[in-house]
């Protein structure tokens, strides 16, 4: 939210902008109002300031004399106003204007101009249609000509031609789009051919873009020699930037042409590895390394060929030529674990190496080796064989190396740490680990210092929650039928084996819970809410949604959660996607257990934020789950965030907005409605006391009270709950009774039921003192509060079902004052 003091700042510069440009002050004008959109986006005066400056012709005469000025006397100055204009959000030039630039700055050669063109023509490409038409009718007459011209004016300007040919607005027929779009595309091969990468990897970004968008119409122009300049661009000595974009357009082209295209991959690597040239190796294993994480089943298929094994295992010698490789391949061998079969073969032939290279290696090699024995070991083996077929004692070895990952997160102090998050990361899978790493607090705070420190880069934040959810994870709650299952797979294992598999102790609710609350007295969640605070990225929010459901199970912990802003943080990602999700259903049952926990005035103030309503919508998402709507006997686990949810959302329905309760029964009564039939007595008793707190609003009553047909169906279930075994539901059926049989329309309900009247009698003579007051204030109203012909009626059915001996002994029994009072006021209309 803006603060006032910015509202009030922002409005002046708005109205400043408009007289600026009244006064013929244009720029002044477009920096007071960048400044005020900054500070008050949102607002009706800078957007009425927007508008109007927008409408203004003269606004988009001043572009085109900025334009004039850069191209005949290049004024850099005006050419970085024009620049900056077409980049602020809601300023839009004129399309006769837009296409006027265009053409002004087309008229001038490229090699006369700055990099400043670039900006202004890709500004002008992507801001208007009439520029994006002007630049398909260029292409139609010679799409070779026009590409010359703007290859050379920049990145952003030649990835425009992707942009035109990709818009079908612009072109008279998809036939002629098409054409051009694939005579596009082979000019940027033939020029990534022809320049290679000096000029920033500009012929990458058209290529991996056109890929990335319509790599089924373009597949069949991938022959091996397109597909060999852009693999050799994977090339780990080249500019991440550049084999990012080779990296798409690889794995594009291998998606859409399958067989084909893996076949072409996989002769290319193999040409180049029987070359048995050092660049011809490191294009080789550079070019698997990046398909590794995109399509693990296409580099597993290479990697494991006997051709590639072959070339790769003398490069382990201690040989200058294998030293020269070492980098390289451990970046392959590191990239290949994503594999459980390459993990495997790599755990038989190269451990011997990796030891070596841990010990003897320089500080990078060594640290991704440790990665990589981290890895291996953590693929669940209980040792690590080496190539003789011996067999590492892992307990020391994993302690040496996590002794490692630790000392290289605290000496790099916060600055190329990735390897060791990562080591660490694997590491952490392992119990006796999760021990050691929770019951070292400086680890910790070190840890959480980094990511703080780190919240921008996404590689080492994902490494590090990795790390927090390892120490926190629960093992899943299974049914019995997934017990036995469970425990027939670690018997074979173990027979398979001959080591024992029984689970770990460390592993057990006690220890889990034991490194829950120390991760949160260490400070974790100010992390997480600032990381989902800066970041929008699924994968990240999915770690902090399963790291929150962890830390919340511990109802002690649910206060300290909710101080900290955990439910500020858990609502903002349940909200950042419609659909529902593993992320979402996690985040949900986290904000359910944290609100079951807590007052919810102060998570919810009165006038504050967030609204006490906006923790309704993922409450209720876990009530229509497809955990929720798929119920089966071996699957009794998948209750528990119903149960949980049905929890929270009785605790909301007692703040003192109303609109909290109204809310819950516009967007849940149906769902509840179904779980008070549920077949689990626990999921029907927190369906029960919701309904009964969910008759202190309007709406709620009225479900039971407008006497209707449907009202007097879901009436009769509510008496019936009076009666079953369960005490609880008994004593939330009887309250909702107690506060519904105020209306006549309630009553005659009760008394068209068989045994209505009977089962709140019953009530009465029960043993529980809260049953008792909840039976005698329905009887009372049955006979004080019904009036007329509804009135009679009930007095008549109370008495004929023993009321007043029901009523008397319970006065002779009760101590309880109250109760005692009620009890003579339902009594006396009976014997007056």
């Amino acid at each position: 939210m803006v603060h006032a003091t910015g509202e009030d700042r922002a409005v002046h510069l708005s109205r400043e902008a408009v007289e600026l440009r009244d006064a013929g002050h244009h720029e002044a004008a477009v920096r007071n109002l960048r400044e005020a959109l900054t500070l008050a986006p949102n607002n009706a005066a800078v957007k009425d300031a927007l508008v109007k400056i927008q409408q203004d012709e003269g606004n988009g005469h001043h572009l085109i004399d900025l334009c004039r000025r850069y191209t005949t006397q290049k004024d850099e100055k005006a050419g970085k106003d024009a620049a900056r204009y077409l980049q602020t959000d809601g300023l839009v030039p004129p399309e006769g204007v837009a296409l006027e630039c265009a053409k002004l700055l087309l008229s001038h050669q490229a090699s006369s101009l700055s990099s400043l063109q670039d900006d202004i023509i890709s500004g002008l490409v992507r801001q208007n249609a009439s520029v994006r038409q002007f630049f398909s009718s260029q292409l139609q007459v010679s799409v070779t000509t026009f590409f010359d011209e703007i290859y050379s004016r920049g990145d952003g300007a030649a990835v425009c031609l992707d942009t035109v040919v990709l818009d079908p607005s612009v072109w008279p027929s998809e036939d002629d789009r098409l054409h051009c779009e694939r005579e596009l595309f082979q000019l940027f091969i033939a020029k990534l051919m022809e320049s290679g990468h000096d000029l920033d990897g500009r012929s990458l970004k058209g290529i991996a873009r056109l890929l990335a968008v319509d790599a089924a119409k373009l597949r069949d122009l991938v022959d091996d020699e397109s597909l060999d300049v852009i693999v050799t661009s994977l090339d780990h000595r080249l500019p991440l930037e550049w084999r990012s974009q080779a990296t798409l357009a690889t794995v594009k082209y291998l998606e859409v042409s399958k067989e084909v295209g893996e076949k072409q991959l996989s002769g290319l690597i193999s040409a180049k590895l029987s070359k048995s040239r050092i660049d011809d190796f490191i294009v080789a294993f550079s070019a698997t390394a990046a398909v590794f994480p995109v399509a693990p089943e296409v580099a597993a298929g290479l990697f494991l060929s006997d051709t590639f094994m072959a070339s790769l295992k003398p490069l382990t010698a201690r040989d200058p030529k294998s030293r020269r490789m070492e980098k390289i391949v451990l970046e392959l061998l590191s990239a290949a674990c994503i594999s459980s079969t390459s993990r495997d073969a790599i755990s038989k032939n190269f451990s011997d190496w990796l030891s070596h290279i841990l010990s003897n290696g320089s500080d990078q090699s060594s640290e991704l080796a440790a990665v990589i024995l981290a890895k291996i070991r953590a693929s669940g083996n209980n040792g690590t064989s080496t190539s003789n077929g011996k067999v590492h004692g892992n307990d020391n070895h994993a302690s040496e190396l996590v002794d490692r990952f630790k000392g290289l997160m605290l000496r790099h102090n916060g600055e190329n740490i990735a390897n060791a998050i990562e080591g660490l990361a694997y590491s952490s899978i392992d119990p006796e680990v999760k021990e050691q790493l929770a019951g070292d607090s400086s680890f910790l705070r070190g840890l959480i210092k980094v990511l703080h420190e780190k919240s921008n880069d996404t590689s080492v934040l994902y490494g590090g929650l990795m790390i927090i959810l390892n120490l926190t994870q629960f093992l899943p709650n299974l049914s019995e039928e997934q017990k036995k299952i469970s425990q027939l797979k670690s018997y074979a294992e173990a027979k398979q084996n001959g080591v024992k598999n029984a689970p770990n102790v460390l592993e057990d609710d006690e220890h889990v819970i034991a490194r829950c609350n120390i991760v949160v007295d260490t400070g974790v969640v100010p992390l997480l809410v600032a990381c989902g605070r800066s970041t929008t990225t699924p994968s990240i929010h999915e770690l902090i949604s399963r790291i929150m459901l962890s830390l919340s199970r511990n109802p002690k912990s649910r206060g300290t959660l909710a101080q900290q802003g955990a439910a500020k943080l858990l609502l903002n990602i349940a909200s950042s996607d419609s659909n529902f999700n593993a992320t979402i259903q996690n985040t949900s049952h986290a904000l359910a257990r944290v609100l079951i926990s807590v007052n919810p005035s102060h998570v919810f103030p009165l006038s504050g934020f967030p609204h006490v309503t906006s923790a309704i919508r993922p409450l209720v998402a876990l009530l229509m789950s497809p955990e929720a709507t798929n119920i089966t006997a071996e699957q009794p686990s998948d209750m528990l965030p119903v149960f949980e949810s049905l929890l929270a959302l009785t605790n909301l329905a007692t703040h003192p907005d109303v609109a909290a309760p109204e809310a819950i029964v516009r967007h849940a009564w149906a769902q509840v409605e179904d779980l008070l039939l549920s077949g689990n007595p626990l999921i029907q008793r927190a369906a029960c006391e919701l309904v009964c707190n969910l008759m202190t609003c309007e709406s709620g009553v009225i479900k039971l009270a407008d006497g209707t047909k449907r009202a007097a169906q879901r009436l009769h279930i509510l008496i019936a709950l009076t009666d079953t075994d369960d005490l609880t539901t008994r004593r939330a059926a009887g309250g909702a009774l107690a506060m519904l049989t105020e209306f006549d329309a309630v009553i005659a309900g009760i008394l068209d039921r068989p045994r209505g009247v009977q089962l709140l009698l019953n009530l009465c003579q029960e043993d529980d003192d809260g049953l008792v007051h909840r039976g005698v204030t329905c009887v009372r109203n049955l006979t004080c509060a019904a009036s007329g012909e509804i009135g009679r009626r009930a007095i008549e059915s109370v008495k004929e079902g023993g009321g007043v001996e029901v009523l008397s002994n319970m006065l002779k029994k009760t101590r309880n004052q109250l109760v005692l009072q009620i009890g003579v006021e339902a009594l006396k209309p009976l014997v007056g």
